[in-house]
């Protein structure tokens, strides 16, 4: 029987770059509407775990499911084509720490180039969808711009835009401000909140530990490839119980330059 609940369960995923384990058996699931935050040291094994359940860093084993479906693998075990992947990624939308935005189309038109060609929109119509999630991540006046001529912060909006665009189940932000100066952090993290208030089922992987505390319901503690401590976001991060958490914790809140 499917758990109408459960959007998305991540069940012993492991993945190896050769003989290096990066991830180690690490299974949680995400209800609808829920947000899941993962924090941790550089290394951890956030971000693989952030491409692998779209499957743009295959799992070397562990399962997927979306709404019960079994992503990027067939029911015999071997791993979908691209093309078989198609629309299974068209209900994950991803927002990576570079905004990799199209150097030679206009800001509407990179928003609406996934909808087009994901799922079938003629060009009026995505044209009109780009300009209301453009005005939803506030930057419907800069429609026909070029994105050359934004800055770093307006760039991070319009990916967040274009993952929008794919009208997707599920949103994952792997570091989505890491890549940015420090006074363009707040804007990208502002639409993110919005986005979240709406009920949008959300992974993040994070740094911004302040951030977490006010947005996921549950946050996610990895080190070593492992998900060492889990719980509520408060609950994690005033009463941490495991020693590696609240020496992570702790290292956050020294000085700069102090051990």
């Amino acid at each position: 029987m499917t758990d109408t609940h459960t959007l998305l369960t991540v069940d012993r995923l492991n993945k190896s770059y050769g003989a290096l384990p990066v991830l180690k058996d690490v299974s949680f699931t995400l209800g609808r509407g829920e947000r899941i935050a993962l924090i941790g040291p550089s290394g951890s094994g956030k971000s693989t775990c952030l491409r692998a359940i779209n499957f743009l860093d295959p799992p070397t084993n562990g399962d997927i499911r979306i709404d019960g479906e079994l992503i990027g693998r067939r029911a015999d075990g071997r791993l979908m084509t691209d093309a078989e992947l198609a629309p299974q990624r068209a209900e994950i939308g991803m927002v990576f720490q570079h905004f990799h935005l199209w150097p030679h189309l206009s800001v509407q038109a990179n928003v609406a180039l996934q909808p087009r060609k994901v799922r079938g929109l003629a060009a009026n119509e995505a044209a009109k969808l780009a300009d209301e999630l453009l005005a939803k991540v506030h930057l419907g006046h800069k429609s026909g711009e070029m994105p050359s001529r934004l800055s770093g912060g307006q760039q991070q909006r319009v990916a967040i835009a274009r993952a929008l665009a794919q009208q997707p189940k599920l949103l994952l932000f792997d570091e989505p401000t890491s890549a940015l100066d420090p006074e363009l952090v707040g804007e990208v993290l502002n639409v993110i909140k919005e986005l979240a208030n709406e009920g949008r089922s959300m992974v993040l992987v994070t740094h911004e530990i302040a951030f977490a505390r006010e947005v996921a319901d549950r946050i996610l503690f990895m080190d070593g490839g492992r998900i060492v401590e889990e719980g509520p976001s408060r609950q994690i991060l005033d009463h941490p119980r495991e020693p590696r958490l609240r020496q992570f914790l702790s290292s956050l809140s020294r000085p700069e330059g102090r051990p």
